[in-house]
């Protein structure tokens, strides 16, 4: 498979482009609806299934994200040039660059953990230590807890602001890797770059998707059983054509 001439560290683009990624992404996915259903829903059983292993599961599952979506992406550029979306694509990520992959893999799961350990020194400890110093008892658990949430909101605060960057640095890394054979750290670099260069395109990709996802909710609030049956099937779809969104993004972006 021919792929685009890689543009690095990223060109900036207009505002306009970041709604535009979200028609281009649902364009991609009316293309291979079945697919693209069936391969989410294998995902997330595979995942489910990976979870049970005791004290490695989830890990695995972290690690394993960015080989998932190197195939998404391999599907992605297949339709784009007039091909199909078939499981080969889907295990794209498992024949090719999966070492690469997995590193990606293993770099956000290590800041995954730093974020958690920040937020836990930020506010758990807080309520964790005074029970250990001996400043409190038992009883006193619900006014500790009351003093203490000023501290949790300001870990909330601290794991978001670290949320966004690792987030930021792992959104093109998986396709940059699988497409272009760009080395994980580098590629994660680059991505990171690529996003705050964008910025307000992506701030006006949140809104549009955020309102989005609120008026798929809607069924779910109002209507018992079927509405959350119609709401379950909007996020699937959501789900979808915000992976194909990122792929519009990255074509936009890093190709010419």
């Amino acid at each position: 498979m021919e792929m685009p001439p890689l543009v690095m560290p990223g060109r900036r683009v207009p505002v306009s482009r970041g709604i535009a990624w979200i028609g281009e992404g649902w364009r991609l996915f009316t293309k291979a609806p079945l697919m693209w259903t069936v391969s989410i829903l294998v995902l997330f059983l595979f995942s489910i299934i990976i979870s049970i292993v005791p004290f490695i599961g989830s890990a695995a599952v972290q690690v394993l994200n960015p080989v998932y979506t190197a195939g998404f992406s391999v599907g992605c550029r297949s339709l784009e040039t007039g091909g199909d979306f078939d499981m080969e694509h889907l295990l794209a990520g498992f024949r090719t660059h999966f070492g690469p992959l997995a590193i990606v893999g293993l770099l956000f799961l290590a800041g995954m953990a730093v974020i958690l350990l920040v937020f836990a020194i930020a506010a758990g400890f807080s309520v964790i230590g005074s029970f250990l110093s001996g400043v409190a008892t038992p009883e006193d658990l619900p006014s500790v807890i009351a003093s203490s949430a000023m501290s949790v909101a300001l870990g909330l605060l601290i794991a978001l602001a670290l949320w966004v960057p690792l987030l930021a640095a792992y959104w093109f890394a998986p396709t940059l890797v699988v497409l272009h054979g760009v080395p994980p750290v580098k590629a994660m670099t680059a991505s990171f770059a690529a996003c705050f260069r964008n910025f307000v395109p992506y701030l006006a990709y949140g809104v549009v998707m955020l309102v989005i996802v609120l008026v798929a909710a809607i069924p779910f609030v109002l209507i018992p059983f079927l509405g959350w049956l119609v709401s379950a099937a909007a996020f699937v779809v959501i789900y979808i054509v915000n992976t194909t969104a990122a792929y519009a993004a990255y074509r936009d972006i890093f190709t010419e």
